[in-house]
């Protein structure tokens, strides 16, 4: 599955040294600005903490984030480099040493040949990979990767051929280590990203996860333990209750999009990233996870959270490993008696079968070989699964069984009766064609704050507008206390007419969340500034900033740089539009979105023949797609190339039997030009059927009748717009 990972992260050895506590001269360098000793940004580096935090610094040293990312030698690459060769998805690995060096030759599915050097490796268990560096400051993460549990080689995406054009080619975005890892790998990591020359000088002040990662820069500290202070300012990060706790850790294992260049350790979440909502290219339907999603967005929907439990409740802050084996973990809320039983889990005791995880945190494995439970901490629901095909706990251990006989089982065990849960709502917004009723449901869960605000945003997310009430409700959710609700009310609103979408998003451009100033912002992307107040002038200014911050520290991903050519376009900048769109598809050459926004660019820039070349190569690449050549359609309308036209849009039907635009450009081409009454006739109707109360189509008919000498119907249609036409007024 393609996959967007939304992690920006960066490199180069900015080497510290410390003086007032301990230091490891290996990995700083002194900077003199003073007479007294001053580090980049304040980082001193972990050794200096271990002198008076030895029982911390012990239980960190080996652990995940102390491993997390570590130079090249004998010890640290686990890997078999013993002039080992392997064959895997039709390419060709050679693995070897020289001196102290290693390196793998690689013969790709392109039949290009070459050998890479090892620079350094990454992680350490259940796999390790290999990081090799590219021009313009890149470093790529090898699809080939060690697994440190059965001793072999594997690919990533097994048994897939990716492309070598592809982003999650191993050469390319996907896997580049300055954008996809980078930033949760290392400490004090600044990505230094050249939009201009699509380069990188990324930077750290720590190879590893340290103790500064999660701590703060500590030099401060340092000074003030040493001076003999009372207590008071430490100047540390101690993040003790959940709120403190999700800024400090949510940065790393979540799906977001940055909204600031670098990370800040401790400052608020909402205020450096975005939450990716439970989409449906990531999450199933219900919430639950899917694609490799990480922690933060399944424990957001949880009780647990709901309930206060952080983080550490659970897992040791330096170690990572949990804080009791079993059950144990559980019974520091849950009564065992109560849930530690076969009377609440009917299962032998002391089995598999009985451990509280494998019902209430299913998992899946990511990256070929890495187990990963699910942290929504939720109750089995076989029912859903019979209607929605979603995964639950039961069947999987009973693969042999079905939904059915699971969801009779639970309904045996606990009653017909489910408690509420906000997944049947979550089920609900993924359907089409919802009922009135279904709506209502639907629009009080999204204003209904007991429930999850990501669920409630995911909702909102999902919803299409269709009525006065779903505006409404709209409307009131800009008020919620979540920021992420917020926000999506925002983007709900972008086809309001720009009078609208001002007087709406200037109530919100000073609004205390960063992310909801950036939405505001956005809404009002068109707006002339020097129309507004001088007031309201800086405060928009003030958020455009934070907008177009927020774009350019995410333009090194291919739909980041995409959203850039969005900006310029929506600026009427058709120059840059076009430039940044044109990168889009060279990071990424399957973005297909990408290449109709370009084509579009072109049209309006007056280069008909680029926009054609455009799509021509975006049908060659996805065939299927309908968009496309609707869209060359209408060029070849505007060429004059009429049988052209037709043709691509009867394929754009074919392939959407949805797709009403088409029909609806058939039928006025059929009616005006062809003067083939009885064609126009039928594409109109067949438009009509999918969309009954389109006033545009209904008119088209109602001349189209008039034209055919079927007045008395031309006059019923022409009456029902007039009546709609005083009702609407």
């Amino acid at each position: 599955m393609r996959q967007f990972l939304l992690f920006y992260l960066n490199f180069l050895f900015i080497l510290l040294f410390v003086t007032s506590c301990k230091t490891d001269s290996n990995n700083y360098n002194k900077i003199n600005t003073s007479k007294t000793t001053h580090h980049i940004d304040g980082y001193v580096g972990d050794e200096s903490c271990k002198s008076c935090h030895e029982k911390e610094f012990d239980t960190w040293r080996g652990s995940h984030h102390d491993l997390a990312m570590q130079g090249v030698n004998s010890k640290t690459i686990l890997g078999n480099f013993d002039d080992h060769k392997v064959t895997i998805d039709n390419i060709d690995y050679h693995f070897y040493k020289e001196d102290s060096s290693f390196y793998v030759n690689i013969k790709d599915i392109d039949n290009t040949i070459k050998d890479y050097t090892i620079d350094y490796v990454f992680g350490i268990t259940p796999l390790q990979q290999y990081i090799t560096s590219f021009d313009k400051g890149k470093k790529q993460v090898l699809r080939v990767t060690w697994d440190t549990i059965k001793n072999k080689w594997f690919h990533q995406y097994s048994g897939d051929k990716i492309a070598t054009d592809d982003w999650l080619h191993w050469s390319r975005g996907g896997q580049n280590w300055n954008t996809m890892c980078a930033e949760c790998h290392s400490t004090n990591l600044k990505k230094n990203y050249f939009v201009e020359k699509d380069s990188f000088h990324t930077t750290y002040s720590v190879i590893n996860v340290s103790c500064e990662s999660c701590h703060g820069p500590a030099e401060k500290h340092n000074n003030w333990a040493n001076n003999g202070e009372k207590p008071g300012n430490m100047h540390i990060l101690n993040s003790t209750d959940q709120t403190l706790q999700i800024n400090e850790c949510a940065p790393c294992p979540s799906r977001r999009v940055k909204l600031t260049k670098n990370l800040t350790p401790g400052l608020q979440f909402e205020e450096q990233y975005m939450i990716q909502t439970l989409t449906s290219n990531l999450y199933f339907p219900d919430g639950q996870i899917m694609d490799e999603d990480y922690v933060v967005g399944s424990f957001l929907q949880s009780r647990m959270y709901a309930e206060g439990i952080k983080c550490t409740d659970c897992h040791d802050p330096h170690s990572m490993e949990l804080k009791f084996e079993g059950n144990k973990l559980c019974h520091q809320c849950h009564v065992p008696a109560t849930y530690d039983s076969p009377k609440h889990h009917f299962h032998e005791q002391d089995t598999e079968a009985s451990q509280c995880i494998n019902c209430h945190m299913t998992g899946r494995y990511y990256m070929g070989n890495d187990f990963r439970r699910d942290h929504s901490f939720r109750i089995p629901r076989p029912d859903q699964s019979m209607v929605y095909d979603t995964p639950n706990a039961c069947k999987g251990c009973h693969d042999d069984e079905s939904n059915k006989w699971a969801a009779d089982q639970i309904i045996k065990w606990y009653g017909p009766t489910r408690a509420d849960h906000f997944s049947d709502a979550m089920l609900l917004s993924s359907k089409d064609n919802l009922t009135d009723n279904e709506k209502e449901i639907l629009n009080a869960f999204i204003l209904d704050v007991k429930y999850p605000y990501i669920t409630r945003a995911t909702a909102i997310d999902n919803m299409a507008i269709t009525s006065n009430n779903d505006y409404n409700t709209i409307l009131r959710s800009l008020t919620d206390s979540s920021a992420l609700v917020r926000f999506k009310a925002l983007q709900k609103l972008t086809n309001l007419p720009q009078q609208e979408k001002a007087a709406v998003g200037l109530k919100h451009v000073n609004d205390t969340s960063k992310l909801v100033r950036i939405g505001a912002a956005q809404l009002m992307v068109e707006l002339d500034i020097n129309t507004l107040s001088e007031a309201d002038q800086v405060s928009l200014q003030i958020a455009r900033d934070d907008f177009e911050k927020m774009l350019y520290a995410n333009a090194d991903f291919s739909t980041g740089r995409s959203n850039l050519g969005d900006y310029f376009f929506r600026n009427n900048d058709l120059k840059n539009a076009i430039k940044h769109y044109n990168i889009s598809i060279q990071k990424d050459s399957f973005l297909f979105s990408v290449y109709t926004n370009l084509a579009t660019a072109y049209s309006l820039s007056s280069d008909n023949q680029k926009a054609l070349e455009t799509l021509g190569k975006l049908i060659k690449i996805d065939p299927q797609n309908s968009r496309a050549y609707y869209l060359r359609a209408l060029l070849y309308f505007e060429l004059k190339e009429n049988e052209k036209a037709t043709t691509d849009l009867e394929m754009a039907i074919k392939l959407n039997p949805l797709d009403t635009r088409s029909m609806y450009n058939l039928a006025t081409y059929y009616f005006q030009d062809k003067k083939d009454l009885n064609k126009a006739e039928k594409y109109i109707k067949k438009a009509l059927k999918i969309e009954i109360d389109n006033q545009d189509f209904k008119y088209l008919l109602a001349l189209i009748y008039r034209d055919q000498g079927k007045f008395k119907s031309g006059q019923l249609i022409m009456g029902e717009l007039r009546k709609n036409q005083r009702i609407t007024n």
